[in-house]
């Protein structure tokens, strides 16, 4: 196994075209774990650690600019507010090791359907900028980003510069089921924006198919529940039928399979729940803002 070490984007965008094959490596959490169990043995490692534009990011006026290999624990101490889903998210990330380590990047190239962070950005909007040395950059929406089981849109020759999530407009949330509190793969997650400014909802499902997946029907249902009952003007509770069938519909989104950490059964049960709950909370503390704009 060969070691590649650029020094920059630009080389180490050359050095992916010369070497296709080669596997990107930046925290590692992921890439070494399958390594060391003999999972993968990659003729050539591309160590994107000198890279330092990769660890940047920037706030614009509408979205975050994140670089590939921000850390959880920076999302989760700088980027709370701009990025509330994704920095709940990065607290459920293993440890506080890992998450020094780990980024976003990682979990995008990985595209395993347990990746922790992708119900988050599902149900933020982002798109992943993708780049390579024969045809530059390129932008790739993250509905279209996951192919199938640990596989994504990128071409052999292109390598994740970043991912730009749009920055909250209103409350978001995540909720993660493991078999314990840390260290855990999930059994399932679920991810839910609330987006007033469009008056729309977002989610984003993981480890319950075989890609991260959004549950469209379901956002159709409340989109719709929401605008009939004049809920984002009015700010009422949601009714527990409205509750209950966007719950139902999010279930139904899941095509999950029975392995070591769940069943089949057990995962959409537990996404219906997930689903329930984080709309109680979202649309809770939506409506709390309401409030405290109408009293401003």
């Amino acid at each position: 196994m060969d070691f590649l070490r650029p020094a920059s984007w630009e080389e180490a965008l050359a050095a992916k075209a010369e070497h296709p094959t080669a596997v990107p490596i930046a925290g590692g959490t992921d890439v070494m774990v399958e390594i060391n169990f003999d999972h993968r043995r990659p003729e050539y490692l591309l160590d994107l650690n000198r890279v330092g534009d990769l660890y940047e990011w920037e706030t614009g006026e509408d979205s975050v600019r994140l670089g590939a290999s921000v850390p959880y624990s920076t999302i989760m101490e700088q980027l709370r507010a701009e990025l509330p889903g994704l920095a709940l998210a990065s607290h459920t990330v293993a440890s506080p090791q890992i998450r020094n380590r780990g980024g976003v990047g990682g979990n995008l190239g990985t595209a395993s359907p347990a990746g922790d962070a992708h119900p988050a950005l599902l149900a933020a909007g982002a798109e992943v900028e993708v780049a390579s040395a024969a045809r530059g950059t390129r932008m790739i929406p993250i509905d279209d980003f996951y192919t199938g089981v640990k596989r994504n849109a990128l071409k052999p020759d292109e390598l994740i510069r970043a991912v730009h999530v749009r920055k909250a407009d209103g409350p978001q949330q995540y909720s993660k089921v493991g078999t314990r509190n840390a260290m855990v793969i999930a059994v399932c997650a679920f991810g839910l924006a609330l987006h007033p400014e469009t008056r729309t909802v977002r989610t984003g499902i993981g480890s319950a198919a075989p890609t991260p997946v959004r549950a469209k029907a379901a956002e159709e249902f409340l989109n719709v529940a929401l605008a009939e009952g004049g809920f984002w003007d009015n700010g009422k509770i949601i009714t527990p039928s409205v509750a209950k069938q966007f719950a139902d519909l999010c279930a139904a989104a899941c095509n999950p399979i029975d392995d070591v950490r769940g069943t089949a059964s057990y995962r959409r049960h537990a996404v219906g729940v997930m689903a329930r709950r984080t709309l109680t909370w979202t649309w809770e503390s939506y409506r709390g803002t309401r409030h405290t704009e109408g009293a401003a």
